[in-house]
């Protein structure tokens, strides 16, 4: 065992390595190009040579650099936190339906007015007031699970509860598409594809601490998601709360997801495949260091997929949610067909 923490301190290290090399690398890069060493000298606070090149590190590339990390880092441990409440290798952090919640209010505020008399909203429409609609929509969906889960004993019982609020506002979300101009149909599939490049510093403030919130309580989870791997009665046995300690991984999900799918969007794939990457490279059950490699490990994945989706030297900028699904989705499939088992 002495050894086996030898290995995955090794493992942390280059991880961490990993994603601090991938994070200057992705602030280096961009529509502008900007030197590699002027790049290091505004990352440590230094001027450089030009004052508009500082002004784009510090006020673009930085935040959309950091956003990436809390937003690739989140949604793999909130995926993790779904995989092990569940028991259930496919689940991944919108099973409750805490994301279709997110696009039901942007869904509203998008293309609500459709529904009034032809009223449109598109002029009240923002990045501050998008991210508050989300919101709302992913916390109203999170307190309707949460009083569900008070009440629901069977935790399959409310994974398919919580499939269901998914398919709700899904089917709502497609009847407000429906009556939607082409504009506010245009407004609301930009915002599906997922955007990490948006948020101002004070987004990015209210971001973060949500997100260490969520990250607190799913410390504080740590022996009752070991327990739940073992099966409910098993972790009875051990003394742990099956009440309470769903409440928090549930709370800890729903704060994750919600936040994240509010400011940067409904993001695929990452949530789902990075907690199995991370058991294949550690090759543990044990969540002391399944949570933090799995948010290093989201983080620094989608750092890459934010590389590739940037074209460098290019204005343009390829949807996220692609390109998370096309690079990662091959990996996951070779590393399962290889190891030919999943953990579960």
């Amino acid at each position: 065992m002495k050894r086996d923490y030898h290995t995955y301190r090794l493992w942390f290290v280059i991880l961490f390595l990993t994603l601090l090399s991938v994070f200057v690398l992705n602030i280096s890069l961009g529509s502008v190009s900007i030197p590699f060493s002027e790049t290091l000298n505004a990352i440590i606070g230094r001027p450089t040579t030009t004052g508009s090149w500082y002004y784009i590190i510090v006020n673009y590339r930085l935040p959309k650099a950091l956003t990436t990390i809390l937003v690739g880092g989140g949604l793999a441990v909130s995926g993790l936190l779904m995989q092990t409440l569940f028991r259930n290798p496919l689940a991944g952090p919108f099973v409750l339906g805490i994301s279709s919640g997110a696009s039901l209010g942007a869904a509203l505020l998008l293309m609500g007015g459709s529904l009034l008399s032809g009223i449109t909203t598109i002029h009240f429409v923002n990045d501050v007031s998008l991210a508050v609609a989300a919101s709302l929509g992913s916390f109203l969906v999170l307190v309707v699970v949460m009083i569900v889960a008070n009440r629901v004993r069977d935790t399959m019982t409310l994974l398919i509860i919580g499939l269901m609020f998914g398919s709700i506002t899904a089917a709502i979300v497609s009847v407000l598409a429906y009556f939607s101009s082409a504009q506010q149909l245009q407004r609301f599939i930009f915002w599906s594809y997922g955007s990490v490049g948006n948020l101002s510093w004070a987004q990015l403030a209210i971001l973060g601490s949500i997100v260490f919130i969520g990250l607190m309580i799913t410390l504080a989870s740590l022996k009752s998601l070991n327990a739940f791997l073992l099966g409910e009665n098993y972790a009875k046995s051990l003394g742990v709360s099956l009440k309470r300690s769903r409440f928090q991984i549930i709370v800890a999900t729903g704060l994750l997801a919600g936040v994240i799918t509010a400011f940067a969007g409904p993001i695929a794939f990452v949530g789902l495949a990075v907690p199995h990457l991370t058991r294949q490279l550690f090759n543990t059950m044990e969540h002391r260091i399944l949570v933090p490699a799995v948010f290093l490990y989201g983080a620094m994945l989608l750092l890459l997929c934010d590389i590739v989706a940037q074209l460098p030297a290019q204005a343009e900028v390829l949807p996220i949610n692609a390109i998370t699904s096309i690079i990662g989705a091959p990996v996951v499939i070779w590393l399962l067909v290889r190891k030919r088992k999943l953990f579960f």
